[in-house]
């Protein structure tokens, strides 16, 4: 079995390969799409952009974490399949970016390809044992029959990819948090690798993070391009799929807990979406301004800050599901309080209304109304404040310059 220096050395070389051809294969992509028109217009209010932007940079995410995945791809079979269902789901995502297919078209080709992975042999066979009871006579493991580990492994594989789609809303949001997430997933891969031979996967996962490291450039605010859903697609599904291949199978559910807890910020805001379109009687389906970052940027931090407030959340996520692989249990669960704590902040408005419902439900155009209302009191109040200022020193400067007269007179006088 080669040693743990010839892994690092892999993973390095993953990284140079990724952000390099990244790097190089973006600026091609945006000549490709303003070429081929594969323009995102800003036609809706729930666009935050206010001009035409590229998106088609998901190209040089998918060439740059491909080339890098050549390296461990031999290593690892299943890594091969899950480099086949990137490329497939790569591919969707491109066609709903030229074509803008319809939401339920496209939900059934990531099944499709979600199906195609599982019988190939990268699936979820068992569940952890919940109450980590170790017993030497028994199987601690609770195995899923055929049916019930497809449509868990499928539900896994396109929840997790819409997810991470959902959070491509503002710029380098969901290229810095998936980077973020892939290699803490990396991390807890690479430090239990030596003896789970979980090096591969830490390998790809690294490629993965390379390629979004390599597309940032062009995509933090002010973006040059997006991602578009081939870019946001092909990463969820690389973080969903890597995730299961993955052999952190511990004898307790605190395994199966690793992926999700690295992954909680993209859940959660997936679920509080159902949620709150289930409450409004919309589609879960049915596109809203109601993420995390949509209250973010209703709150006035603009993208720059919100996009920085969520890698914050994401990072710390990534550490409590580091801290769970060492069984440091204590630890991580005072940081994922305060996780919560601050995705508690986020969500809640300044001035919530009465009712859980209410606080769910709220849009954040209404939100955004408040807080600019709010800011234009504050402003009125404080020229108010500037100009009684200035009446008040003009008056004190009238009265010094009326009693120099005066004293200027009685000197005159005497």
């Amino acid at each position: 079995m080669p040693g743990v220096s010839y892994y690092l050395s892999k993973i390095i070389q993953a990284m140079i390969i990724s952000v390099v051809v990244a790097y190089a294969a973006t600026p091609l992509s945006i000549r490709i799409a303003n070429k081929f028109g594969i323009i995102d217009k800003p036609k809706d209010e729930r666009r935050v952009h206010k001009k035409p932007i590229p998106r088609f940079g998901g190209m040089g995410i998918f060439l740059g974490s491909m080339a890098a995945l050549i390296i461990p791809a031999g290593m690892n079979n299943k890594i091969q399949i899950a480099m086949l269902g990137g490329a497939l789901m790569y591919l969707l995502g491109i066609i709903d970016d030229i074509l803008d297919i319809k939401p339920l078209v496209k939900f059934g080709g990531q099944v499709a390809i979600a199906s195609i992975v599982y019988a190939l042999g990268v699936r979820i066979t068992f569940i952890s044992n919940f109450f980590g009871l170790k017993l030497a006579y028994s199987n601690t493991n609770l195995m899923l029959s055929a049916g019930v580990g497809y449509l868990v492994t499928v539900i896994w594989i396109v929840g997790i990819t819409n997810a991470v789609n959902l959070m491509d809303g503002l710029d380098g949001l969901a290229a810095g948090s998936t980077a973020i997430m892939a290699l803490s997933l990396a991390y807890v891969a690479y430090i239990h690798g030596a003896r789970l031979g979980s090096m591969p996967v830490c390998i790809a996962l690294v490629a993965v993070a390379g390629g979004c490291l390599g597309f940032l450039p062009y995509n933090f605010s002010p973006a040059k391009t997006f991602m578009g859903d081939g870019g946001a697609l092909y990463l969820g599904y690389m973080i969903a799929v890597l995730s299961v291949i993955s052999p952190l199978k511990q004898a307790t559910i605190v395994g199966a807990l690793i992926p999700i807890l690295t992954l909680a910020v993209p859940i959660f805001d997936t679920l509080f979406a159902m949620l709150r379109r289930t409450l409004k009687h919309e589609s879960i389906m049915h596109a809203d301004k109601g993420h995390l970052h949509h209250h973010l940027m209703a709150a006035g931090f603009g993208q720059r800050r919100s996009v920085l407030i969520m890698y914050g959340i994401v990072g710390i996520m990534g550490i409590v599901a580091v801290l769970i692989s060492r069984e440091l249990y204590k630890d991580a669960f005072f940081l994922f309080l305060i996780a919560l704590l601050y995705l508690c902040i986020i969500i809640v408005p300044k001035k919530p209304k009465k009712g859980i419902k209410r606080i769910i439900t709220q849009d954040t155009s209404e939100l955004e109304k408040e807080y600019f209302t709010e800011y234009l009191n504050y402003e009125r109040e404080r020229r108010k404040e500037l100009r009684e200022a200035a009446k008040a020193a003009a008056e004190a400067e009238a009265e010094a310059e009326e009693s120099g007269k005066h004293k200027t007179a009685d000197e005159n006088k005497e």
